[in-house]
């Protein structure tokens, strides 16, 4: 099958994402009356992660796609846009964010940021569960399967997906032995579900101030946290000059390299020599990921910074360059979501969704007992279901100085991700009779 997009050359690729930002900026700040209303509604950030994924919808890019060669065999293709902005962007980000970072004001923020986190994290075990029993009082045939092709051994992978991210996904498959033939459809779900909720948080931020008064959510500590970055920033700010932006990118990328070289030396240090953490059905697998050891790096790096005079920096606009990379990032991951894909298996995404939902209304349930925040439910929803390559870029919508929010959450993730992961496949495989 060839389902090869008009544009497989990322440069060009590459091109297009930025020109969906510019637009977006363009006509977010424009005068004009009609834009005004439109972004009344619809946030600039949404608009940033749907244009790129109307883009693959209509087969101009695409994430991945595959052609086949004179011989008929089939050949997998894949963009780079994604992973340069994870692996590169995306810790440079984080560097320059928490540049000017306050850690007492977020130590102020409370326990409620970590009591959301683990709802979700709670979410995300029983409605894998519960899902499954109901719907297979309508269609059982869907979450069915003997042995390797049972569904609710692929859900697992789902499972350590949404708790961790990829590395805690990698072990599961590992673990629960499902039929790597079926596997891309659990892929797709991932994929679809994920997004339409990340839509629909994107969707609240701009309604934050509306949701917080449903949620009758005291939001004082945040606002403590945002204005005192916000006074510093004011107090520091300069009219940057050329030296200051090479400074500046100069102490994003040199951490960049650093997390890197930290990454891999030391997750070959652990695969070498801790056989639990090589072994990839073992439930410490997850700290052999090279990306989260990249992701703590350039967080604790970017922490020391904070002491130091670099963090002067942010008065000529440091967190503004964080932002430019999260919005490339957002535009990356806004290009893996393929409306056209919810066709290719509607029986499993209605599991999705299903899923989803039981997490989703877990969160809304505590934040309104405890009367956390929307940030909080938001952040510590995306470092579950997104992990650390979206947290941050959540965190960060609320205000630049809260991206280290959610990758602290996120980090915490992939600890737990493996472990919460196992507990849901097998509660799954008990509500699937197996």
């Amino acid at each position: 099958m060839n389902n090869q997009p008009i544009f497989t050359d990322d440069t060009i690729v590459f091109g297009l994402l930025m020109l969906a930002l510019g637009f977006v900026f363009y006509t977010s700040t424009s005068s004009n009356s009609i834009w005004k209303k439109f972004y009344k509604y619809i946030p600039a950030l949404l608009m940033a992660y749907m244009l790129p994924g109307a883009l693959t919808t209509l087969g101009i890019i695409a994430p991945e796609w595959t052609t086949t060669n004179a011989t008929g065999d089939t050949i997998k293709h894949h963009s780079q846009a994604y992973y340069v902005a994870s692996r590169f962007l995306l810790p440079a980000a984080l560097v320059l964010m928490t540049l000017s970072i306050d850690l007492k004001a977020i130590y102020n923020l409370g326990p409620k940021a970590l009591i959301m986190f683990l709802t979700g994290t709670v979410g995300v075990i029983i409605g894998g569960p519960i899902a499954i029993l109901l719907i297979s009082i309508i269609s059982p045939e869907t979450v069915g399967g003997i042995g390797p092709d049972a569904i609710w051994r692929g859900l697992a992978t789902l499972a350590g997906s949404w708790i961790g991210g990829g590395a805690n996904q990698a072990a599961m498959l590992e673990i629960y032995e499902y039929n790597t033939a079926n596997y891309a459809g659990m892929v797709i779900v991932d994929i679809v579900v994920a997004n339409i909720w990340m839509a629909i948080l994107l969707l609240g931020i701009g309604k934050s101030d509306k949701i917080d008064k449903w949620l009758k959510a005291d939001n004082s500590a945040i606002e403590v946290l945002k204005n005192r970055v916000s006074t510093y920033a004011t107090k520091i700010s300069r009219n940057p000059t050329l030296s200051d932006f090479m400074v500046i990118l100069g102490i994003a990328f040199t951490v960049v390299g650093l997390s890197h070289f930290g990454a891999n030396n030391m997750s070959e240090f652990l695969k070498s020599n801790f056989e639990i953490i090589k072994d990839k059905s073992s439930a410490m697998s997850s700290f052999g990921s090279q990306f989260f050891w990249m992701i703590t790096i350039a967080t604790f790096i970017g922490i020391l910074l904070s002491f130091t005079k670099f963090k002067q920096y942010e008065g000529a606009g440091a967190s503004k360059i964080g932002s430019v990379f999260i919005y490339i990032l957002v535009a990356s991951i806004g290009m893996k979501m393929d409306l056209t894909r919810i066709a290719k298996n509607p029986g499993l995404i209605v599991v999705g969704l299903v899923w989803m939902a039981i997490h989703v209304g877990l969160l809304i349930l505590i934040a309104k007992l405890i009367r956390a925040p929307y940030f909080f439910l938001a952040v510590g929803s995306k470092a579950n279901i997104g992990g650390a390559a979206s947290a941050p870029v959540v965190a960060a919508a609320f205000h630049p100085s809260l991206a280290t929010v959610g990758v602290l959450l996120a980090v915490f993730g992939y600890v737990v991700g493996t472990y919460g992961a196992m507990l849901c496949a097998e509660l799954m495989k008990i509500a699937a009779g197996g």
